[in-house]
């Protein structure tokens, strides 16, 4: 199953009319993580005014949201919907409150706490988790030039590269592509390549992946 969701925590925060919002992103695969993480931010600013939160998970396919105290949809809604349209499961938003005084009206409490949400996302380290097949591919020197452009075509990422006897280039790539990309790798080589299929994984394919 192919998902994006985030490495550990991220937050950003700014002062809207004296107001400050304070975004919290952190991965949870659990409900119980989520509410673990939502107690720990209350605790932390227990002289906040709003603790509003939502989370999406992929365990029984669950989430949840709240305003805490807030208008009715102008807080929970909000952080879940950038959540939703991140694309982002298996993490769990709280943004914290600070009234100063100024009232934001409906619509200014729907801009801010989208606001604090989108910043937390946009802080944290974002994992393009995909099915991947780990493959270990072992050739003769005089192929490796050869085969340079088949792995710039697909999307794969290399592990390791062992120059011994032989090439050794352990890598990953979704499952989807594997039986082309062994193929083309088997043309490339005119058969003078093992491509080993070793157990299939979850591997991060996002753009702050090492290749």
């Amino acid at each position: 199953m192919n998902y994006k969701t985030i490495e550990g925590s991220a937050e950003d925060r700014f002062i809207e009319k004296k107001s400050e919002f304070i975004g919290y992103l952190r991965h949870t695969e659990t409900e119980q993580e989520a509410l673990d993480f939502i107690a720990e931010i209350r605790a932390m600013h227990r002289k906040a005014t709003h603790n509003c939160y939502a989370y999406i998970l992929r365990d029984n396919n669950l989430s949840r949201h709240s305003d805490d105290g807030e208008p009715g949809g102008t807080a929970g809604v909000p952080i879940y919907e950038v959540l939703r349209k991140e694309g982002l499961t298996d993490v769990t938003c709280v943004v914290t409150r600070y009234f100063g005084g100024v009232l934001l009206g409906a619509g200014g409490l729907v801009r801010a706490y989208t606001k604090a949400a989108k910043i937390a996302c946009d802080a944290a380290e974002t994992l393009d988790m995909r099915s991947a097949a780990k493959l270990v591919l072992t050739l003769a020197y005089p192929y490796y030039g050869k085969i340079g452009k088949t792995l710039e075509s697909f999307d794969v990422r290399v592990e390791s590269e062992d120059f011994g006897a032989d090439i050794v280039i352990t890598l990953y790539i979704p499952v989807e592509s594997k039986d082309t990309f062994t193929k083309e790798l088997i043309d490339v080589c005119g058969g003078s390549i093992s491509v080993k299929s070793e157990a299939e994984t979850e591997y991060n394919f996002g753009k702050n992946a090492e290749n």
